[in-house]
C-alpha cells in the first residue's frame, strides 16, 4: 500500500510565499514523476507543476516564474515553493506521484488526500 502525505497548507495575504511538502511512503520499487495540482471551486483539478527523477521539471503557465518545485528522490519526497501567491492561487492543493511497486508492476497514480491553500488580505 502507498501513502502520499501532504503538509503546509494554509492562508496566505497577496504577495506571499508557502511551502507545500509531500512524502510518499508504503511499497514503493520506483517512482517516475512526481507532482502537484490543484482544484479551485466549480472547477476541475488541473496540473500545477511536475518533476521527473529530480531535474526536468514542466510548469502550468499560469505559475512560471512564482513556483519552483523539487524533489528528493532519495526521500521520495517532493515540495512546491509557491512565491508570489495571487488569490487565483486559491484552491485544494494536491500531490501525485506515479510509480511501481515492484519490477513488474505497471506504474499507476496515486494522489494525496489534498491541502488547502488560500490567498487573500
Amino acid at each position: 500500500q502507498v501513502q502520499l502525505v501532504e503538509s503546509g497548507g494554509g492562508l496566505v495575504q497577496p504577495g506571499g510565499s508557502l511551502r507545500l511538502s509531500c512524502a510518499a511512503s508504503g511499497s514503493i520499487y520506483n517512482i517516475n514523476v512526481m507532482g502537484w495540482y490543484r482544484q479551485a471551486p466549480g472547477k476541475q483539478r488541473e496540473l500545477v507543476a511536475t518533476i521527473i527523477s529530480g531535474t526536468s521539471s514542466h510548469y502550468a503557465d499560469s505559475v512560471k516564474g512564482r513556483f519552483t518545485v523539487s524533489r528528493d528522490n532519495g526521500k521520495n519526497t517532493v515540495s512546491l515553493q509557491m512565491n508570489s501567491l495571487k488569490p487565483e492561487d486559491t484552491a485544494v492543493y494536491y500531490c501525485n506521484a506515479n510509480l511501481h511497486t515492484t519490477r513488474w508492476a505497471p506504474g499507476r497514480d496515486y494522489w494525496g488526500q489534498g491541502t488547502q491553500v488560500t490567498v487573500s488580505s
